[in-house]
């Protein structure tokens, strides 16, 4: 007996060491075989060597990943009014002062709501469900208003005029079928904030140096202008020149004009006239013309010189209009993935209240069988207390499984209508029609890396994250030259006419009567004022410069130093996306192999307590079974039931998931991304992998000959 036990053993060992030695081998030798597609590999099988990626971007401040592909058109448009150019003076003077007003939201339903309902019943496949978020749903009306919103803030840049931001943050407030990949976006507004497009922290309560930098010029011009009439009575006595009072009336009239330009150049001019009519003799003219304009071209030389670094707003805006567009994109695929995990939801809580439903119906017969043979005297009263309570539970749990799902019906119909006053349709119970289907995904049978790399390049969040980096560097350069010293050349020239009627009282006149306008020039009226200040007869030019060096400097060299220091923040952060991205599409297509596996296994037990059932059931009608074992078999069945239920769903939402991580939803789905912009949408989605409800089958004889097993789908045994 020892010596057998002893060579058994020898043999395991030897066996051991055998496959130690093979695996060893085939290691050193990078020889391992791949599992099929499809299926994991076994996680201690050692990695075969591969060739490193030394570039795969050909950018060295980026990390070796895939450019992120930005979909459809640059701009997506909800409506035909463009607000990054508005009103403009061409064809109506007046135009840019008047008001600009915005549609006022759609608060009803869509009539394809009415076309569900029938019988009293909404009848809703999954098709019909997102379609019908994307028309109604609040979080993706509210996020397509950001779309206009961002084209407001190129207008302002266009101007010159710093940027608002624009919230570029998931909106979830819709409740039910929340989801916990990976998400970006950000700004203030939203329902979730992290970095992205002009956002300045949560909230607003924390600053980002995102465009910081000299303040461009305002190249709106802006002209101003001043009318003034002025009368004076300066009361006599006041000094030996002034003996009498004085009466003077002066009426201005001024303009003035200022603009800036790309070069960092600012045009100013203006241009003042008076009319002064006087009794004081100390006036040579009455009334006294006066005609002057100046203008003054001054150019930045150091800080704020140049088109780029005036001109940066517009490049900032457009890369967030870009981000808001990605940020819309994921938008709609958060939501309609959300919109389906609350139909998995639904189709859960209607099948459970089936369950819970037979469940009840087998109790409740089983109750009334043990009544009939109480009265009989072939069973004890102790088994009639023992089925009445498995009925009171069963009622108990099919009252729970049918408040489950009214909520659950509630939380579909708020992520599908906006308007649930209608009585009928608020009380008009909703039936899913579309069950899911195991059949395999083609992203379950693709290899790895292709879905991590076709993550890279459709995930909206990398892509945003890439356009905030961009928009860090502007930040960067514009805070690089916000360090300079202010230095400023100038040049301007002017001229000043005067022009009027010679004043009988003044000591001109008085001393020279018999002379033409008592001997003083410029005799005439506005006309000859106006003329004199642009002949070039009494000109005023110059040339000058301007300089300011703040000492020590040392708020600029803070803002300097915290742009390269956010712009480290935002290359981390887009690493840690690629390496999220990365875990997440892994575990995303493992747990498709793993949920279907627990789909397969919970379905091969409802069977078998099913069956294990349909024999107990027969035992006792013979008399060879007991009250106990019958309600023990179906408190089996019921949890058999409710675990495949489960499980099912699981699969449903995680097939779901798997696709909002490839951000490939829309593709597959056939959603048109510019018709979700507008909300007009004419494609119904096409949802594969979809079957119509079954009922369970009933429970299979038993056989001598059972079919053969399965194939193993799980993970490959280890060579």
């Amino acid at each position: 007996m020892k010596a057998g036990t002893l060579q058994g053993a020898a043999g395991i060992a030897l066996l051991f060491m055998g496959t130690l030695g093979q695996d060893v081998a085939l290691a050193q030798a990078g020889q391992q075989q791949a599992p099929p597609a499809g299926v994991p590999a076994n996680p201690t099988t050692p990695a075969a060597p591969q060739a490193q990626q030394i570039d795969t971007t050909g950018r060295p401040d980026v990390p070796q990943a895939p450019e992120p592909a930005h979909p459809g058109p640059l701009y997506l448009r909800e409506t035909g009014k463009d607000y990054s150019r508005l009103k403009g003076h061409w064809k109506n003077p007046i135009a840019p002062y008047t008001a600009t007003d915005y549609n006022a939201p759609r608060l009803s339903n869509t009539p394809r709501l009415k076309d569900l309902l029938r019988d009293g019943r909404i009848y809703l496949s999954l098709s019909d469900s997102v379609l019908l978020a994307l028309e109604n749903n609040f979080d993706i009306e509210i996020a397509r208003v950001n779309l206009d919103i961002a084209d407001t803030d190129i207008l302002r840049a266009k101007a010159g005029s710093s940027l608002r931001g624009v919230s570029t943050g998931l909106v979830t407030n819709t409740l039910g079928g929340t989801s916990s990949t990976v998400t970006g976006g950000g700004g203030p507004g939203g329902t979730t904030t992290s970095s992205g497009g002009s956002g300045t922290g949560a909230a607003g309560l924390v600053l980002s140096t995102n465009g910081g930098g000299p303040t461009p010029l305002n190249r709106d011009p802006l002209v101003g202008g001043t009318l003034q009439y002025e009368s004076t009575i300066a009361p006599g006595g006041t000094s030996i020149f002034n003996p009498n009072s004085t009466t003077t009336d002066t009426a201005s009239y001024n303009f003035a004009y200022q603009q800036g330009f790309l070069t960092g150049t600012q045009l100013s001019v203006s241009y003042n006239n008076s009319r002064v009519t006087s009794t004081s003799f100390l006036s040579a003219y009455t009334p006294q013309f006066n005609s002057n304009f100046k203008a003054t071209v001054t150019q930045n030389l150091l800080q704020g010189f140049g088109t780029w670094i005036q001109g940066r707003f517009v490049l900032q805006a457009k890369n967030n209009r870009r981000i808001t567009d990605s940020a819309f994109r994921q938008q709609l695929i958060y939501t309609v993935t959300q919109v389906e995990s609350i139909y998995w939801n639904l189709v859960s809580a209607y099948e459970d209240v089936q369950a819970k439903t037979r469940a009840l119906e087998q109790s409740t017969k089983l109750a009334s069988d043990n009544r009939r043979q109480l009265e009989i005297g072939t069973l004890a009263p102790l088994d009639i207390v023992n089925s009445d309570q498995a009925v009171s539970t069963d009622q108990q749990s099919l009252t729970t499984s049918q408040s489950n799902l009214e909520y659950q019906q509630l939380l579909m119909k708020q992520a599908i209508v906006r308007d649930l006053n209608d009585p009928q349709l608020a009380n008009a119970p909703v039936v899913p029609t579309d069950r899911v289907s195991l059949e395999r995904l083609p992203e379950e049978d693709t290899p790895l890396e292709d879905l991590v790399k076709q993550a890279y390049v459709n995930n909206p969040a990398i892509e945003q994250a890439i356009l905030n980096m961009e928009n860090n560097k502007i930040t960067i350069r514009a805070e690089k030259n916000g360090l300079l010293p202010i230095l400023n050349a100038y040049a301007f020239y002017g001229g000043t006419g005067i022009a009027g009627t010679a004043n009988p009282a003044s000591s001109a006149c008085t001393n020279n009567p018999t002379l033409p306008n008592c001997g003083l020039g410029n005799y005439g009226g506005y006309g000859t004022a106006f003329s004199g200040a642009f002949n070039n007869s009494a000109p005023d030019r110059g040339v000058g410069a301007t300089l300011q060096i703040p000492l020590r400097n040392r708020p600029a060299q803070a803002d300097q130093a915290r742009s390269q220091m956010e712009y480290r923040q935002a290359q981390m952060r887009l690493q840690q996306l690629y390496t999220q991205t990365r875990i997440q599409v892994i575990n995303g297509q493992y747990a498709l192999t793993n949920d279907r596996a627990s789909v397969v296994a919970a379905q091969a037990t409802r069977d078998y307590q099913a069956q294990a059932l349909d024999a107990e059931q027969k035992r006792f009608r013979l008399g060879a079974s007991t009250t106990a074992n019958v309600l023990q078999q179906e408190r089996n069945l019921a949890t058999a039931e409710n675990t495949l239920i489960t499980a099912t769903a699981v699969y449903a939402r995680d097939r779901a998931s798997l696709q909002q991580l490839l951000a490939n939803t829309l593709d597959r789905y056939g959603i048109n991304l510019d018709q979700a912009a507008t909300g007009n949408i004419t494609t119904a989605p096409v949802i594969p992998g979809l079957t119509a409800p079954k009922d369970p089958e009933p429970p299979k004889p038993l056989t001598n000959t059972p079919p053969p097993l399965p194939p193993f789908q799980g993970v490959s045994p280890q060579k």
